[in-house]
C-alpha cells in the first residue's frame, strides 16, 4: 500500500482491530441498488418512519440512512415528544431509542400498546444482554437491534416488519419465481419437482422467501432461524446456505436463487 492511501475494504482487519465501528461512521453500502428497486411498496408510496432518539448526530444519520433507501422520516429528540406524535400520526413503523433522558423506550412502548396502537417498533439499544432484548420484546417491541449496527442491516429490518404488517392473513403457501413452499404440508417445489430438505434447511428457505428480494445478514440467520445471538466466528449458516442452494437450484440444472453480497450476507431472488 502507498503511504497515505486509504486501506480496502475488502482487506481484512488485523485481530486487534476486530471490533464494529459505530454504525453511523460506517459507509452506507450501495451494493444493493438493483435488489432495491425488488421491494415494493404499498400503493406505491414512501413508508412514514419515525425516528425517536435523543443523540442528535445520530438521529440524523439515522434519517439520512433512511431517506437514502426510500423512507420518508419525520425524527424527534425526545421521549415526550415521540410519544404524542406515535399517537397523534400514522406512520408505518418507529424506530425507537431504548435509552431516552425524559422517558424510558420501554414505558412508551408500553403505552402505544395500551391504548392498542399497534405501529410496529424497532427498539436501538446499546444494551445487548440477552434478558434486554427479551424485555424490549415482551413489552410489546417487534425487532430490537443492538448498536453499534449498520445501516443496511436496519432498512432490512424495517423493510421485514414493513411487509409483516401489509400480509393481514398468513397464507398457506410461499412462492418466489418457481419455487414454492407450501407451510401446510412442508413440501417444497421447484418447476414442479419435489426437493427433499432437512428442517432447518426448510425453516432457512421459509425466512429467505419471507424476504424475498431483500438483503438478510448472517446475524439476522442466525438469530431468527437458530434463535441464537450470532456468533460471527462460526460459519453454521454458509454451510446451510450453500447445501441450500445447491438443492433449490435442483443440483445446478436451474438458475441459483440464492445470491452472496458481499460484506453484508444474502439474497434470494426469482430464478431467470
Amino acid at each position: 500500500m502507498h503511504p497515505g492511501a486509504l486501506p480496502s475494504q475488502h482487506q481484512a482487519p488485523a485481530a486487534s482491530d476486530a471490533r464494529p465501528l459505530p454504525w453511523h461512521k460506517i459507509k452506507r453500502k450501495n451494493v444493493l441498488l438493483e435488489s432495491e428497486a425488488s421491494v415494493t411498496y404499498p400503493a406505491g408510496r414512501r413508508p412514514r418512519i419515525l425516528v425517536v432518539e435523543d443523540d442528535e448526530h445520530v438521529r440524523l444519520e439515522i434519517a439520512a440512512a433512511l431517506e437514502d433507501y426510500g423512507f420518508a422520516v419525520d425524527g424527534v429528540s425526545s421521549g415526550h415528544t415521540g410519544l404524542l406524535r406515535a399517537l397523534d400520526s400514522d406512520f408505518d413503523a418507529v424506530v425507537l431509542d431504548r435509552m431516552l433522558p425524559d422517558i424510558d423506550g420501554l414505558s412508551i412502548l408500553s403505552t402505544l400498546r395500551n391504548v392498542g396502537k399497534e405501529t410496529p417498533v424497532l427498539i436501538l439499544s446499546a444494551l445487548s444482554a440477552v434478558d434486554e432484548r427479551v424485555r424490549g420484546l415482551r413489552a410489546g417491541g417487534d425487532d430490537y437491534l443492538t448498536k453499534p449496527f449498520d445501516s443496511l442491516e436496519l432498512t432490512a429490518r424495517l423493510n421485514a416488519l414493513l411487509r409483516r404488517r401489509s400480509s393481514p392473513k398468513e397464507a398457506s403457501a410461499l412462492s418466489v419465481g418457481d419455487l414454492i413452499l407450501d407451510m401446510s404440508t412442508h413440501l417444497v417445489e421447484r418447476a414442479g419437482e419435489t426437493i427433499e430438505l432437512k428442517p432447518r434447511e426448510y425453516q432457512l428457505l421459509e425466512y429467505m422467501m419471507r424476504h424475498a428480494g431483500q438483503p438478510v445478514t448472517r446475524a439476522m440467520l442466525f438469530e431468527s432461524v437458530w434463535n441464537y445471538h450470532f456468533n460471527a466466528q462460526t460459519n453454521v449458516i454458509d454451510m446451510h446456505i450453500g447445501q441450500l442452494r445447491r438443492k433449490i437450484s435442483l443440483n445446478g440444472r436451474l438458475s441459483v436463487m440464492i445470491h452472496t453480497v458481499r460484506n453484508v450476507g444474502y439474497i434470494l431472488h426469482a430464478g431467470e
